[in-house]
This record gives structure tokens, sequence and C-alpha cells, in this order.
């Protein structure tokens, strides 16, 4: 390692609108006290870039710098692009959210889940959370045979009564619709009818070229979720024990190539916040359009508000996003805003009545489940400044 890299302090790098100087401020503070290692941060108002900042370190030793195309994994974040690739689908009449899953994927009609529905699915309420055992992380390797478990299931509650987060599969399920749908798989649709339009630097299923631009993430402290005492079968105990993951997969060749839609995209804040600015400009950027106004409306029919069974947490689900609670109060209460996050903290906004995106990806991962401390106070820094 560069002596000169080890003793240096962390620098924020790239662009933003004056407005928001107290964004970069707080990256940089945040870098300066350790609790954050390596970060991009991006945000854009009615489609065109007002925050672009990175900084810090792309390796837990400080043996690289994060540069601008540095990229890493952004968990859970993930999702909110494929619930992009499906909306398209909805847009442009091949998907009918109503419809039932099996209309487009027959397998996935048996064992009591022939009524579950696409928009089940996509707001995590269809009942079918995670696989049954045995089921290893190896396993996400192949998604046509893993979905092919989870078409072979029963489902763990009964369909559209509750959310219960697909934590790993959300990918697998969907995934599978779009390969039946379009005969693609999720990787090529997203990098075909999304990534590559928008030049766009997010991957589901990375090109072994790419490895070398990859942070990897720092895992966070064991034991976030105490699953102790839960009856056997519980949904949470089912869907966080198949597989039990360890976030140092990631480091991988086999995780960056496979293509994990629930968990396993690799990107950068940069270019998160340019695919989601389609549903905050209207579902067009720069002349590309993805989505229509009237399909941008759906993610906000809200299918659940309560519990979360896998979670724990009190969430509300629209069409592919979580919708705001009292539970989440850095983000706004008023209008149309649709949100998810990434283990470890990274998060995505779309606020549509504001026409504003924000991304924020980091490779150190924080406990918890959605959103960090970090990233809240990032938000609040962008809200102060939107509004102010």
């Amino acid at each position: 390692m560069s002596d000169a890299i080890a003793s240096a302090s962390a620098v924020v790098h790239g662009e933003n609108d004056p407005r928001f100087e107290s964004v970069r401020e707080e990256l940089q503070r945040q870098l300066d006290s350790g609790e954050e290692l390596g970060a991009s941060i991006a945000a854009t108002i009615n489609g065109k870039p007002v925050i672009d900042l990175w900084g810090g370190f792309a390796a837990e030793e400080r043996s690289a710098e994060w540069q601008r195309d540095t990229i890493t994994n952004v968990w859970s974040t993930t999702k909110t692009v494929v619930a992009l690739a499906m909306l398209m689908l909805v847009d442009r009449g091949e998907i009918d959210l109503d419809a039932p899953v099996a209309r487009y994927w027959p397998e996935f009609g048996s064992n009591g889940k022939e009524g579950i529905t696409v928009k089940q699915v996509m707001s995590h309420t269809s009942g079918v959370s995670g696989w049954d055992l045995p089921f290893t992380t190896d396993d996400l390797y192949d998604p046509e045979a893993a979905a092919a478990k989870l078409a072979a299931q029963a489902p763990w509650w009964e369909p559209g009564t509750a959310s219960g987060y697909h934590l790993l599969n959300y990918g697998h399920l969907l995934g599978e619709i779009i390969r039946r749908v379009t005969g693609r798989t999720l990787g090529a649709f997203v990098r075909e009818e999304i990534a590559e339009p928008l030049g766009a630097d997010f991957h589901i299923g990375l090109d072994r070229a790419e490895f070398g631009r990859v942070a990897h993430v720092v895992a966070p402290p064991p034991a976030q979720m105490d699953l102790s005492g839960l009856p056997e079968g519980h949904p949470a105990l089912r869907t966080f024990m198949a597989p039990v993951l360890d976030a140092t997969a990631t480091w991988t060749n086999e995780w960056k190539a496979a293509e994990i839609g629930g968990a396993g995209g690799q990107g950068n804040a940069r270019s998160v916040a340019r695919i989601e600015s389609v549903i905050t400009n209207g579902g067009e950027v720069d002349g590309v359009r993805l989505l229509s106004p009237e399909t941008i409306d759906r993610i906000f029919e809200q299918q659940s508000d309560g519990l979360d069974l896998v979670l724990f947490q009190h969430l509300r689900f629209g069409v592919g996003f979580a919708l705001p609670t009292e539970a989440a109060p850095v983000l706004p209460q008023t209008g149309r805003v649709a949100y998810w996050g990434g283990w470890g903290g990274s998060l995505i906004v779309n606020d549509v009545d504001r026409g504003a995106t924000f991304a924020y990806v980091m490779n150190k991962m924080s406990p918890g489940i959605i959103g960090s401390p970090r990233s809240d106070a990032y938000v609040s820094a962008f809200y102060r400044a939107l509004e102010g």
C-alpha cells in the first residue's frame, strides 16, 4: 500500500449546484469522521444532474481511492431497477399488473399460487418471500433453477394480506416473468433497454472485464436481526435462513457475474440516479422515454400498510417501491414519494411531485436493513436545500 494513500485525507470530488453545498459538506464530514469509507451521492431535478459527488476509498485498507467510475454492490437498491424494468413492460402492454403470475409463467401457478398476481410480487405481498430449505448462496447464481424452486413452493402466508419482504428472491421472481415475456434474461433486458439507452453504468450480471472497478463492501457487525424465539416456519426465519448470507459473498467472481436482481446490482449513485430519474421526469430523460405518466402513477397505488412479516418494521408498499410512513421521518410525508434502499445503507428516493431523484451508494455498510444514520444525514441535507 502506498504510504501517500494510507496517510491521505479522504477528498470529495465531483460537482454540485451551489444550493446543495451542504450535501458535499456532509459527505466530507462523514469521510473525515471515519463513519464513511468510500461513497457516491447523486441527485437530479427534472432529469438534470444537480449533485454528482464521490470520495473516500475503494478498499477497507485504504489502498485505492474511490474514483469517478468506481462501482459497488448496491444490494436491494437493485430492486428499484428491476421494478422499473417490469413497469416498462406494463407500459408496453406486455404485462398486466393485475394478472396472475401464472399467465406468463405457468409453472408458478402450482401449490396454491394460482391466484398470486404480478402486483403482489412487486409489492412483497405474494407470500413467497424466500426459498424452502435446502438452499445455499451458490444456488442464487442459477436464476432459472432458483426460479423453478420458487414455482414449486407453497406461499408462506395468505397472498395479499400483508407484506413480507422478498429479501433475495425478488429479482428471481420478477426476472423469470421478464424472461418468459421477452425471451431475455433480467440482466440482458436491463442492459439493453435501460442502462445502454440512458448511458448508465449499472449492471445486473457484471462483465468480467469490469471486475477491477468494484469496491468491495465492508460487512456490518453480525447478528443485526434477532430471530431467536420465532416459531418454526415463521416467514422471517425462513426468509433469512435460506440462504444465510455473508456480505463477503459479494467479493467473489461468481456473485459479480450472476444476475441477482434482488441484491446483486453493481453501480454507483450517478448511474442509479440517472436510471430512476425517468420516474421523476415524466418517464423520459434526454429523449429516452421508458414510461408514460399513467404508469408512473401506478407506483403509488398502495398495496400494504403495516408491520412487515420479514423485517418487523412498519412499511407501506406501492408497486415496486415503498411509500413514506411516519416511521421514516427523514422523507417528506406529502407528495408522491417512492423509495427503497439496500442492506447497509444505500438509498434511492424518487420524489415525483418535486421532480427530484436522490441516490446514495457506499462500500462501508452500516447496521440495519433500510437506510442508515449516514443516508438520513445526506437526505436531510438535500431536502433542506431543496425546500430552503
